[in-house]
C-alpha cells in the first residue's frame, strides 16, 4: 500500500461535474497533435484491437486505495504502434471537458489502458464508461474517465486538476497530491 492510503472494498465516485453519456455509436477514440499522422478509431474499431485482462491495484488521491480491479481494454502500446511521434508529453481530454497532462513514459511499456470492462462487465458510466484511460501506477484522476483522445504535445500543460494545484506527475507511493509535495 502506498503511504497515507486506506484500503476500501467499494469504489466510490468522485467527479468534477456532470456524468457525460456517450453511447459507443457516437464515441470515438483520436490520437493527435504531434503526430506524424492522427487516427482515429470507432468503438468498434477499439474493440476489435487485441484486449488485455489484468488485476491491479487502484489509488485515489482522496487516500483510498481498491485492490485487486480486474479491468479489460487496449494496451495504449498497441495504440501508439500505429502513431509516430517525437513528442515526450500528452493531454488526455475526455467528454465533459475534462483533461490531464502525462509523459510518453507514463503510458507506454505496458503501464497504460483504454479500458471499457470492470470485473468482466461493461464500465459503467459513472466510472467513465464506456472507456476510460487507466493509469494504474499514478493517483486515479490521471486516469481520466471518459476518454476521447490523446493529443501529443511538444511540452508539458498541466491538466484540469493540475491547473487547479494537484501535482503534475501524481505518484502515489511519493505522495504526490498537491504541487509542493
Amino acid at each position: 500500500m502506498p503511504p497515507g492510503q486506506y484500503v476500501v472494498n467499494d469504489f466510490p465516485v468522485l467527479s468534477a461535474g456532470p456524468t457525460p453519456r456517450t453511447s459507443t455509436d457516437e464515441w470515438t477514440l483520436t490520437i493527435d497533435g504531434a503526430v506524424d499522422t492522427a487516427r482515429t478509431w470507432s468503438w468498434d474499431q477499439l474493440r476489435e484491437l487485441p484486449s488485455e485482462t489484468f488485476t491491479t491495484d487502484i489509488h485515489c488521491v482522496t487516500k483510498w486505495s481498491k485492490l485487486g480491479t480486474t479491468w479489460t481494454g487496449v494496451s495504449l502500446d498497441t495504440l501508439l504502434a500505429e502513431v509516430e511521434t517525437e513528442a515526450e508529453y500528452l493531454t488526455a481530454w475526455c467528454d465533459g471537458d475534462y483533461t490531464t497532462n502525462l509523459t510518453i513514459e507514463d503510458i507506454s511499456d505496458g503501464k497504460a489502458w483504454i479500458a471499457y470492462d470492470f470485473d468482466g462487465e461493461p464500465l459503467d458510466p459513472e466510472h467513465g464508461g464506456p472507456a476510460r484511460l487507466l493509469v494504474p501506477h499514478l493517483y486515479l484522476w490521471k486516469s481520466a474517465k471518459w476518454i476521447r483522445g490523446i493529443s501529443f504535445t511538444p511540452y508539458d500543460e498541466p491538466g484540469f486538476w493540475e491547473a487547479a494545484g494537484y501535482h503534475n506527475h501524481g505518484d502515489p507511493w511519493r505522495e504526490q497530491r498537491y504541487w509542493n509535495d
